[in-house]
């Protein structure tokens, strides 16, 4: 069964001021968002900075600024709580969103922690949302988060939203152990990269109104590297007599630091591909076949 729908202020991408928060909005006019609203976990997230178009280009996760875009979701999504609220992306400079090295900026300020979490408590208090996570956060910052919660008896941060897929596992250096040892599971995104390891692009295709046809910016996905992992694991399904997407899919819901798999699709027979991908499990040689592709070709789109 699928009762988790995910969705951001940012929404849709690419983002633009045009298009801000639309799919918010769309989702508001989901007839069971007031018929059926208990039965699944609505969770969405506030923007990071470097958006001059969202809170007049001030979006820091200060108490009034996380208070403000809580109360516009809320209006957007036609509910009066959200099950799960998150920070889409550090407001400190770290690597995220595909950086492989970190770089200190000894200069940066950004919003005490401890302030973000004494927010998260009385918009909790105020009934507005019941859990907090993170979004492309690193071990430090979760750490932070949850020493803090710990310390002042703040909420604790339920769960991070990072990219992982068979193109990206560095999930697993540092953040699966956390996810694991503290309790705080790992919401999958991107778990197809942009649909490359569905096998679609092989080749050169640009299928018609695909991602990566459409949208050029996407290029995360798309090196040399990326090309060649995505061909061997596309050889490796066909020799198990799944589809690369089923092969991929069910590689991160075996993962025991997983809490949900952010599935997405437009079209119906994606959508029945990608929940019965449930069924097929990932054996212990199975697994390993994967290693090996991996310790070949390791994490070529962080």
């Amino acid at each position: 069964q699928v009762n988790f729908i995910d969705t951001a202020e940012m929404y849709p991408v690419p983002p633009t001021a045009e298009t801000y928060a639309d799919t918010e909005r769309f989702i508001g006019t989901w007839d069971k968002m007031q018929t059926a609203r208990d039965s699944f976990i609505l969770a969405t997230k506030i923007a990071g900075p470097g958006m001059d178009y969202i809170r007049d280009g001030v979006h820091k996760f200060t108490k009034a600024k996380m208070t403000e875009a809580v109360n516009a979701s809320l209006k957007r999504l036609n509910t009066d709580y959200i099950d799960l609220y998150q920070l889409h992306w550090p407001e400190r400079q770290t690597n995220y969103f595909g950086s492989r090295g970190y770089v200190h900026n000894a200069e940066q300020t950004f919003t005490p922690i401890l302030e973000r979490l004494e927010a998260m408590d009385e918009l909790v208090k105020s009934g507005k949302v019941r859990h907090f996570g993170l979004s492309n956060e690193t071990p430090w910052g979760l750490m932070q988060y949850l020493h803090l919660a710990d310390k002042h008896n703040l909420p604790r941060i339920v769960s991070v939203q990072n990219p992982y897929n068979l193109l990206n596992r560095t999930y697993e250096t540092g953040m699966a152990e956390m996810s694991i040892r503290e309790q705080v599971g790992l919401l999958a995104y991107s778990p197809l990269a942009f649909g490359v390891l569905s096998g679609k692009y092989r080749g050169g295709k640009k299928p018609e109104n695909a991602r990566l046809t459409l949208f050029d910016r996407f290029t995360r996905y798309l090196s040399d590297n990326c090309n060649k992992a995505t061909d061997l694991y596309c050889n490796l399904a066909s020799d198990l007599g799944v589809t690369p997407t089923t092969l991929s899919l069910a590689y991160v819901n075996s993962r025991n630091f997983v809490t949900s798999n952010i599935i997405g699709a437009t079209k119906m027979d994606q959508l029945k591909e990608n929940i019965d991908s449930t069924d097929f499990v990932i054996t212990p040689e199975i697994e390993a076949k994967i290693n090996e592709i991996q310790e070949l070709i390791p994490n070529p789109a962080p």
